[in-house]
């Protein structure tokens, strides 16, 4: 990658590399308690970076992560294939329109290809603050109009 960033998978024995991106991700989405308030314990994080179903990848320049992608990858029951989400990707705000968000995808999708993934899906919001988002997805995949609708498990019988 151009500029001197270096692009990686974060594995289970980088927890300094997930710490810089969790502190990444509270920067970028200017929610620095969501990602740093209650951080798991090393083993959580170790036992997710080594699971099979979690994918982290980060964005790095003179040490410090300047940009990351978590997705997971859910496996299919109709068919032996599985589809790749990206949950969060983030880079810091004087990194941006420097092509790391799209050499995270291209990372992703070298991921994917390995656990033969056949399709990756993000979702960005409709507001202002998700433009740039949309413009990248935009010119790396197709949109399709979807609602979204989040179920609370509050008052769940358990």
């Amino acid at each position: 990658m151009p500029n001197g960033y270096r692009v990686q998978e974060i594995t289970a024995d980088d927890l300094e590399l997930m710490d810089g991106f969790l502190h990444t991700c509270g920067v970028a989405f200017n929610e620095p308690e969501t990602y740093s308030g209650k951080r798991p314990d090393p083993e959580y994080m170790r036992s997710l970076l080594g699971s099979d179903y979690f994918i982290a990848i980060v964005a790095v320049k003179d040490g410090m992560v300047v940009g990351g992608l978590a997705a997971y990858e859910l496996k299919k029951f109709e068919q032996e294939r599985s589809e790749i989400y990206i949950y969060d990707l983030a880079v810091l705000d004087e990194h941006r329109r420097q092509g790391i968000a799209t050499a995270l995808i291209q990372e992703l999708k070298k991921v994917a290809a390995v656990r033969r993934a056949y399709v990756i899906f993000v979702q960005a919001d409709t507001g202002e603050e998700d433009e740039a988002a949309i413009a990248l997805y935009t010119k790396l995949g197709t949109k399709e109009s979807v609602l979204h609708f989040d179920i609370s498990v509050e008052g769940a019988d358990t």
